[in-house]
This record gives structure tokens, C-alpha cells and sequence, in this order.
């Protein structure tokens, strides 16, 4: 059996494109859960009418997509990014580095949309409470298929 340290500068890129691939498939994942909360594809649609300041329902369906989907794809790196820097600080790869690198990423990611985009939406106030809950839901979804899908491809290099 060959053993490859994972932080060996070769495993680098590996991890990188398993991150990719590991947020496509996550990405793919969150969207089941999505369809059946009761925002369903609002995050998407709000994100886009930030974009371009509409209200969500009148954002282009399209670009809440192409939005939807780069976020979640450009993620899967993000995480190993976060990774590597819970592993260089707490002494390599390790369930703890593992763990701190997902709920640093989870709050990144619930923060981020609760904080920045949500505020400047133009969404009922009255659905705010609803729609962070949804988001906090898919991304909690997204980070479940995730994290397995990276710790398991980097541990069979």
C-alpha cells in the first residue's frame, strides 16, 4: 500500500480538483433539498436580484442559476483552501482540523448570505426569518456531501 502525505506540494492540485468536483456534486445535492423547503429556489433567485437590482421575482431565472451553481462549484476549493489552513495550524490532517475547517466554512457561508446579500434584496420582511432558515438548511446539505467527498478522495491518494 502506497501512504502519500496529503500535504505534499503533488496532492495540492489533486485536492483542489476534488474540491471542484465534491462542490459540483454538493452543489447538485443541495439543490434536492432546495426544491423541498418552502423558499425553494429563493436564495438563487435573490442573489440575482442583487445582481441587478430587481426584486428576486423579477431577477433573470438564468443568471440566479449561472450564479447558483459557479458559487457552489468555486466552494469546494474554498473548503480545501480552509482545510489546509486548519491542518497547518492544528498539526496536520486530523478529524479536528476537519471539523474546525467545515464550521468555519459553514458560517462563512450562512453568514455571508445572511449578512451581505439578504439585507440588500428586496424581500418581505416577513419572509426574512424563513428564507435564512432555508439557506442555513442548504448549506448545512451542501457541507454534508461535501466534506465526506474531500476527506475520503484525499485520504485514497
Amino acid at each position: 500500500m502506497v501512504v502519500v502525505d496529503v500535504t505534499a506540494p503533488l496532492s495540492v492540485p489533486f485536492r483542489f480538483i476534488v474540491g471542484v468536483l465534491a462542490g459540483i456534486v454538493a452543489t447538485l445535492a443541495m439543490d434536492g433539498v432546495m426544491a423541498q423547503l418552502p423558499e425553494g429556489n429563493t436564495p438563487p433567485s435573490i442573489a440575482a436580484g442583487v445582481l441587478t437590482e430587481n426584486q428576486p421575482a423579477d431577477a433573470p431565472d438564468r443568471l440566479g442559476t449561472v450564479v447558483h451553481y459557479i458559487a457552489g462549484l468555486l466552494t469546494g476549493p474554498l473548503f480545501v483552501w480552509v482545510l489546509f489552513g486548519a491542518e497547518a495550524v492544528l498539526d496536520g490532517p486530523s478529524l479536528l482540523s476537519t471539523a474546525a475547517a467545515t464550521v468555519t466554512l459553514y458560517v462563512l457561508m450562512v453568514g455571508f448570505f445572511a449578512v451581505v446579500v439578504l439585507p440588500r434584496s428586496q424581500v418581505a420582511g416577513q419572509r426574512l426569518g424563513t428564507i435564512r432558515r432555508d439557506w442555513a438548511l442548504c448549506a448545512l446539505t451542501y457541507l454534508l456531501v461535501l466534506v465526506p467527498l474531500v476527506e475520503l478522495a484525499s485520504r485514497a491518494l
